[in-house]
């Protein structure tokens, strides 16, 4: 009988294309069709109603519950209008996936009949068992409430199965005593602080900016592969990696990949799953072949941040459940096969008020550059402030593999700006200001000249994990199976914290004398001699930026439980208390869930080392062995002489001492596992499973690797490289 691997490859090889019909031609005719917008509030709510929960979602205000009754009932009419029978809400609880307890809109009455009722009190608030949810001991795991409150800001949409329909409510997720367990509220909270400290700056320049949001365009990474193949492979099934794999003959090296043409069933994949995510309003705009085989990226159009982030966790979600029809699984660890590029989610960042404008955008005029300069400069030195939360932002067991690899960027936190922006700030830095210009020609002040087509202008820089790419920040280093929430709920509470700071320095000279346009280029001077250090244009692999970045005093993390030192931190927790985003409490529950996760993650791989290689690999590479054995045997039996074996002879001991090293090394394994698991402090488990327990992984995987290349192709078990990334 074949082995699984071989009975993979022949249901990959019988596999058909199947057929994806849109529902219509034009995308613009079925976009947001499972989505309650606004155009569908108009249709089904008062008027009263409508503008409530428009000014909730524009400035933030309460829906008070005779509304919420109101919007209820109309979206259980327009839930229903689409077939849907049940309702949940929807949150994304600290597991790093999303939640959903579904409750139907059956209700019974008392003569025995039922109706379909869906209260403003079932919209408003939920009570979801907490218990089984990481909680970081913010609660007693005997305690199960929680609760579940809507975010009006997020609208709410249908999720369709074959089986049946969903209206799915975006919420947050608390404790009883308030906390929150979630990604959600922080959020909202880090953009609340944002928009207040935004416009209080705006306002030196325009006044008649009211809100400013942060924006934020997803680019999502993720690799493809036969789900029959990934059923052969007990590691990439319980770890979302290849614990074991000899890199293919041929691989990335050829460049012949990227931006390739398309394979048509991944392309029928892609139509599928952009259909699917286009109906909930999912603005997908762009798809391509990514550098490594098998490895794709889909691209939104830019949102406002809270919807951005609702809309890459349901798109993923989309992505999985479409691959499934086509028989694929979708992969969105960092660095699912050791030798090629890892995935990424790259966070291209921005800052839009109300009116419309870019504060990334550079202007035609002295006085918008100097808006300009404002945000931009104060960026940089939110970053230099918090250079090490930052990078705590998207420490992770599977972010941890791809950091510092040859496709992404380093684990030092540095910015890129292109040599133009770089130069700017050097002029500006070295300007003279000249206090006795006349008010009606205050708006030089020395400023330099700043084109405003920097698109064109400034080039990008791979090895930078915080990149200026023209009218916007790219945080390149946020993994791909990552919730974005935690690094935005990062970057947004030190660029409000920081311009609380220059808006407070600009003030206190202003109240000394200064013009208003003097103080903000003298504070903007100040901040970019002080955050120099930050600014880095070569490449971020090399040995000399290691030793460059350690002379100018920036960190270098390069694995997750010291990484994550910074969350709890003094300067964290004061900085996220005084902007009302954690309390200590939920800062330090954070750093704890991080650190299970992390060690809980080694520990299964661990196990799954132990397991394939006791229960397949050795088996396999001694049945292989043994056939040697008798060869050998057989041609001693006929008198041959031991010349003429000598290479079998060879391929025996070369198989015995792997075999051997490798199980040695596994035994040695689990007893250091076991001693880590012995340690009751989270970090320091941690830091021993890095530190210990890790250290064994890549030893036995490269014997395991060295079997892979002399045992027989025909008796090898796992699917090989060349089949997971080559066979489509």
């Amino acid at each position: 009988m074949a082995n699984l691997r071989f009975q993979a490859l022949n249901a990959v090889l019988s596999r058909t294309i199947p057929e994806v019909k849109t529902p219509s031609s034009k995308i613009s005719e079925f976009f947001g069709v499972n989505v309650f917008d606004k155009k569908k509030m108009k249709e089904f709510l008062s008027k009263e109603a409508y503008q409530s929960i428009i000014n909730s979602i524009e400035l933030g205000t309460s829906v008070n519950r005779e509304v919420s009754e109101q919007i209820a009932a109309a979206m259980k009419a327009w839930a229903m209008t689409k077939g849907a029978t049940h309702y949940t809400h929807w949150f994304q609880p600290l597991t790093g996936t999303t939640a959903e307890k579904h409750d139907s809109f059956f209700e019974p009455t008392a003569d025995g009949s039922a109706i379909e009722k869906f209260s403003g009190d079932a919209l408003v608030q939920q009570e979801p068992d907490a218990s089984s949810f990481p909680n970081g001991g913010i609660r007693n795991t005997f305690e199960a409430r929680g609760y579940t409150a809507w975010d009006p800001s997020s609208p709410a949409f249908i999720m369709e199965s074959n089986t049946g329909k969903t209206l799915c409510i975006p919420t947050v997720f608390v404790s009883y005593t308030g906390e929150a367990l979630d990604y959600k509220a922080p959020l909202l909270k880090a953009l609340s602080a944002l928009d207040k400290a935004a416009v209080d700056v705006c306002h030196y320049f325009d006044k008649s900016v009211e809100k400013v949001n942060a924006s934020l365009g997803i680019e999502q990474e993720y690799f493809l592969v036969d789900l029959a193949l990934y059923n052969a492979r007990p590691d990439l099934l319980l770890t979302g990696r290849t614990l074991f794999g000899h890199m293919s003959a041929k691989g990335q090296q050829l460049e012949d990949h990227y931006f390739g043409t398309i394979p048509e069933r991944v392309y029928a994949y892609m139509l599928d799953f952009e259909t699917e995510a286009l109906k909930l309003g999912i603005p997908l705009k762009t798809r391509h072949n990514e550098v490594a085989p098998s490895q794709f990226e889909c691209a939104p159009i830019y949102e406002e941040i809270n919807l951005a982030i609702d809309h890459n966790q349901l798109l993923m979600d989309v992505m999985e459940k479409v691959a499934r029809r086509h028989n694929f699984k979708v992969l969105l660890h960092e660095k699912p096969y050791a030798g090629v590029n890892g995935s990424g989610k790259h966070n291209n960042w921005s800052l839009i008020t109300n009116t419309g404008k870019n504060l990334l955008a550079p202007g035609k005029t002295p006085k918008n550059n100097l808006m300009f300069l404002a945000f931009f400069v104060n960026t940089v030195k939110a970053v230099h402030e918090h250079a090490d939360l930052l990078r705590a932002s998207i420490a992770s067991v599977n972010n941890d593999h791809r950091l510092g690899a040859n496709e992404a960027p380093p684990a030092i936190i540095s910015i890129f700006l292109g040599s133009q922006l770089n130069d700017v700030l050097d002029e500006v830095e070295s300007a003279r200001i000249s206090k006795k210009v006349k008010e009606d020609n205050s708006l030089w002040l020395g400023i330099p000249k700043i084109p405003q087509i920097l698109l064109d202008n400034t080039d990008r820089n791979r090895t930078s994990p915080f990149a200026f790419t023209g009218n916007k920040f790219e945080f390149r280093a946020v993994g791909s199976s990552a919730n974005s929430s935690a690094p935005m709920t990062v970057l947004n509470t030190i660029m409000a914290d920081q311009l609380v700071k220059f808006k407070t320095e600009v003030d206190k000279l202003i109240k000394k004398g200064e013009k208003k346009d003097i103080a903000i280029l003298t504070v903007i001077k100040k901040y970019i001699k002080e955050s120099k250090s930050i600014r880095f244009e070569g490449n971020g692999y090399s040995e000399e930026w290691e030793k460059e970045a350690a002379s100018r005093g920036l960190s270098n993390f390069k694995t997750t439980p010291k990484a994550l030192d910074a969350y709890v931190s003094e300067k964290t927790l004061n900085l996220f208390e005084k902007l009302n985003v954690f309390n200590h409490r939920e800062s330090e529950a954070r750093h704890e869930i991080l650190l299970e996760s992390f060690y809980k993650k080694l520990q299964i791989e661990a196990r799954v080392i132990g397991e394939i290689v006791n229960s397949v690999i050795i088996p396999s590479a001694v049945e292989y062995q043994s056939k040697l054995v008798q060869n050998v045997q057989g041609l001693q039996a006929i008198g041959l002489d031991k010349a003429t074996y000598k290479a079998q002879l060879e391929l025996i001991t070369k198989i015995a001492t792997h075999v051997n090293f490798i199980k040695s090394n596994v035994d040695s394994m689990v007893a250091a596992r076991k001693k880590a698991n012995a340690i009751d402090d989270l970090r320091d488990r941690s830091i021993a499973y890095d530190e210990t327990v890790k250290t064994f992984f890549e030893p036995i995987r490269y014997h395991v690797d060295k079997l892979e290349q002399v045992v027989d192709d025909g008796q090898w078990p796992l699917p090989k490289f060349r089949e997971l990334l080559f066979i489509k």
